[in-house]
């Protein structure tokens, strides 16, 4: 287990070395900068030389790209070009909202998309199962910002019953006026990942169907209902664990995107704004710790699978 953990994180290392290397090259290249952002055509020459300076923005960029990972190695993380906060701070007021808007999105998604994938294991190839095949294509073909508009033009403009936005009313704090502005976007990325999760559930019900010992228990007497709750689902969910894990990328940018279209103020929405800004402090530390956060979670998802299933050997 050891030696499995510590190849993992060697592994887990390179790749975020790679994803910052990426990153900061492709920002930095990218045309404008932050200084065009905050010169304004108010400042001459010689300031805005001085300021440049000041940021480093006038050494090269693998001179760039050194300091930075340096002081990142040491835990600081910059400050904002913006405003002048320390990144990690910034993160931190946004990060919040992210997590609650994907939380209650995989939550819904999990239990519906189970739900679904489990009934249609069951009623193989009847009427609910090729409907609900049909559909989950369809939305997964969708993209998830097109979902979000139909449903901002249906819920919010023409039937007002949802905020078209936000995460709150103005000089509103309730408990029920968050829920009531999260019901939009966590509606819209739960049904782009339910229809997945229905697919991966019913594909691995019907893989421990076929066992032998799925026939075994039928041949012995036992009821439906302990079959399918006792050795059948409880098998069938394990390789949801690790798929969980790998389902981390695609939650995010779903996140992100469906913060974009209902202006939700997360991780999202700090990510685009500091684009806009070419705020490069902000845009490396929101990159960055998505990075850390899907391999985390791969992490998780790959030593659970091994303690949950005694016959899997973490080597």
């Amino acid at each position: 287990m050891d030696s499995f953990a510590l190849r993992r994180l060697a592994q887990y290392a390179t790749l975020l070395i790679l994803v910052s290397v990426i990153g900061f090259g492709v920002l930095h290249l990218a045309p404008g900068g932050p200084m065009a952002q905050m010169g304004g055509g108010e400042m001459n020459s010689d300031d805005m030389a001085r300021l440049e300076h000041q940021l480093g923005l006038d050494q090269p960029l693998p001179v760039q790209y050194a300091e930075w990972l340096g002081h990142i190695a040491r835990g600081d993380w910059g400050r904002s070009y913006r405003d002048g906060q320390p990144v990690l701070s910034v993160i931190g007021s946004h990060l919040g909202a992210t997590l609650e808007l994907m939380g209650t999105a995989l939550l819904v998604a999990i239990v519906l998309g189970g739900l679904v994938g489990i009934a249609g294991a069951i009623y193989r190839y009847s009427w609910f199962d090729i409907s609900t095949t049909f559909l989950s294509m369809v939305l997964v073909s969708i993209p998830t910002f097109w979902i979000g508009f139909v449903v901002i033009y249906f819920f919010s403009v023409k039937l007002g019953w949802l905020p078209a936005g936000n995460r709150s009313t103005i000089g509103e704090h309730s408990l029920l006026d968050f829920l009531w502005h999260l019901i939009a976007p966590a509606t819209v990325l739960a049904i782009v990942n339910m229809a997945s999760w229905s697919r991966y559930i019913r594909a691995s019900m019907l893989e421990v169907i076929e066992q032998d010992y799925i026939r075994t228990a039928r041949a012995k007497g036992l009821s439906r209902v302990r079959i399918l709750f006792g050795h059948t689902l409880r098998n069938a969910l394990l390789p949801m664990i690790t798929i969980a894990g790998l389902h981390l990328p695609a939650l995010l940018g779903g996140a992100l995107v469906a913060e974009t279209v209902f202006t939700w103020p997360g991780m999202g929405r700090l990510f685009l704004d500091s684009i806009s800004y070419r705020d490069y402090p902000v845009i490396m530390g929101v990159l960055m710790f998505g990075a850390v956060f899907v391999l985390l979670g791969n992490f998780v998802a790959d030593v659970l699978y091994g303690v949950v299933d005694p016959r899997v050997r973490l080597r």
